[in-house]
């Protein structure tokens, strides 16, 4: 039930309980000596940051879980042959990630600087932790996240498992066929150099955010990103042996575990319970339990639609397309995830749920080889978040924030804000992954051989297999 729809008579016994805590304040300010009423005031304060910490860093615990997923998803939508190889990306990047931002894309996100990049200092260096924060506290320093009344440490570590899932994200896209070396230098600088800059400008107090564009949980800032990112090195890689045949046609590489597959999209699922709720960096019952709620709709709905939509184009329905439907479904509403209604976000899901079956075939014909559809789920769906944001926001549900969007007699205006930032963010994020692929390319190569690549990763790059002591038929 709603805040607000009750009838008189009928309200809840939470609903009486949250009212008195809302009271405690000024029943403390009424009936407390003056000497006590200031302690007891910084005390219910002292407790508010503490549930705001306690909630921040769940919701942060949640999100890096999310890397179990990818590594379940990648792992069983690739080959055995390529298992461990997809598993090692998966662990070793969150390593990465974790000193990459830490020692240098934290300040240029989130530090003081100008519209596109902070420039206080690395290594976590150049100002005090003056927790429990307050906007006023991080004034100078810290003042793109002096919003949020939770403790450095905890944004800290809030803001490092989303860089670490816009890095893992280029690891399914560029599946079966890198350098595991390669892999691992593309991680460090896309979380230490690109997506911190574009982060900055969204979500740091930079240009875009200066001029409206909203991106609550991260559709662009983080799956974008990860997605341009992940093309770049797909284009630059080209297919896998056999991909395609000579006269064009796709020739299907089946997965080779989708049980685990599976499990990694409920892991997905339920990792994003913490990656848009989270965002709030706040206990507000009533925002986080909302923002939850439709955030399922809007991937339970994905699921259905790609389920139908599978079904329709291809004949069967593809366990591969439901499963990514519903992650498209979820890429969708995590931007507009706090800006709009029930409803909206069952019509976000719905058409990413489309999009992303026929987003899959669209690669395919452009013969873009992408093994388990992070682009169709992560660029295509990011890309369509950012602008349900411009379609579907009402001011009703978080005043003061986006306005209306065009569905909702809004006008143009937030949607050419959030178009503006799809376009700015897709020429930086691809054009800077581009560039540091291509550095890479020339001091370590990108691709494995011919040879290593049929005989499969796990041996080559690893020297073990997954499944050692089980005989696994394949046909690949």
């Amino acid at each position: 039930m709603d805040i607000g729809t009750e009838r008189p008579g009928q309200r809840p016994a939470a609903a009486l309980l949250a009212g008195a805590l809302v009271m405690i304040p000024s029943l403390v300010a009424a009936q407390t000596p003056p000497e006590l009423a200031a302690p007891i005031a910084a005390a219910l304060a002292d407790c508010k940051v503490t549930l705001d910490t306690l909630w921040t860093l769940f919701a942060a615990c949640l999100v890096f879980l999310m890397n179990l997923g990818f590594a379940m998803v990648e792992s069983g939508l690739c080959r055995a042959k390529n298992a461990v190889n997809i598993l090692a990306k998966n662990f070793i990047v969150f390593g990465i990630a974790s000193i990459a931002y830490w020692a240098i894309g934290w300040g240029l996100m989130f530090r003081d600087g100008n519209g596109w990049v902070g420039q206080s200092g690395l290594f976590f260096a150049g100002g005090a932790d003056n927790s429990p924060a307050t906007g006023a506290a991080y004034c100078g320093v810290y003042s793109a996240l002096g919003w949020a009344a939770v403790p450095l440490w905890t944004k800290l570590f809030f803001q490092l498992v989303f860089a670490g899932t816009a890095a893992t994200i280029v690891s399914g896209a560029v599946a079966e066929r890198i350098k595991f070396g390669s892999f691992l230098a593309f991680s460090f600088l896309v979380v230490a150099l690109i997506y911190p800059l574009s982060g900055h400008w969204i979500w740091g107090g930079g240009w875009l955010q200066r001029l409206g564009m909203w991106d609550f949980a991260g559709s662009t800032v983080v799956h974008s990103v990860g997605g341009w990112a992940a093309l770049a090195g797909a284009l630059l890689l080209g297919p896998r042996l056999g991909k395609y045949r000579p006269n064009g046609e796709v020739r299907p590489v089946f997965g080779h575990n989708m049980s685990t597959a599976a499990l990694g999209v409920f892991v997905l699922w339920f990792g994003w319970f913490g990656f848009n709720p989270g965002s709030t960096m706040a206990a507000q019952p009533a925002v986080i339990g909302r923002i939850l709620m439709v955030t399922n709709l809007s991937g339970a709905m994905a699921s259905l639609t790609a389920t139908a939509t599978a079904w329709i184009v291809l004949g069967k329905p593809d366990l591969s397309m439901i499963l990514n439907g519903c992650l498209a479904g979820l890429v969708a509403i995590t931007a507009p995830c706090a800006f709009v209604s029930a409803g909206s976000a069952a019509a976000i899901g719905a058409v990413a749920g489309v999009a992303v079956v026929l987003a899959v075939l669209m690669f395919d014909r452009l013969r873009i080889d992408d093994p388990v559809g992070a682009l169709s789920v992560h660029l295509v769906n990011g890309i369509f978040g950012t602008l349900a944001v411009g379609l579907f926001a009402q001011d009703a549900i978080l005043p003061g924030t986006t306005g209306n969007g065009l569905l909702f007699g809004g006008g143009w205006g937030l949607l050419g804000r959030q178009a503006l930032g799809v376009v700015a963010v897709a020429a930086y994020a691809f054009g800077a992954s581009l560039a540091a692929w291509t550095i890479i390319s020339a001091g370590l190569g990108l691709r494995v051989s011919a040879d290593e690549e049929l005989r499969g990763l796990d041996l080559g790059e690893h020297g073990m297999e997954a499944y050692s002591g089980f005989q696994v038929f394949t046909t690949q």
